[in-house]
């Protein structure tokens, strides 16, 4: 699987397909706002997208998926009030 859970994140690690989103929004639903790291995803499957487009957690980092960075990497800058990322 490609979405596990860590003590203070979610982590995307390699290609996610389709199977994780709803791993994901389960994660995300049970603790609103905890951070996904998505920076060692290597392709991130539509469904999955759309549920960080949907539960809007914090992305601290740039994206792994050159795809997803380059058309959403602006969803990382949410992370922090002032749109820094850390």
């Amino acid at each position: 699987m490609s979405v596990r859970r860590e003590p203070d994140r979610i982590v995307l690690d390699g290609a996610c397909p389709v199977e994780d989103a709803e791993t994901l929004a389960a994660l995300l639903l049970a603790e609103p706002g905890l951070p996904v790291d998505w920076t060692a995803c290597g392709r991130l499957h539509t469904a999955v997208v759309q549920v960080l487009l949907r539960l809007a957690p914090p992305l601290p980092g740039p994206c792994g998926d050159p795809f997803v960075a380059r058309w959403l990497g602006s969803l990382a800058k949410q992370g922090t009030p002032d749109g820094a990322v850390d």
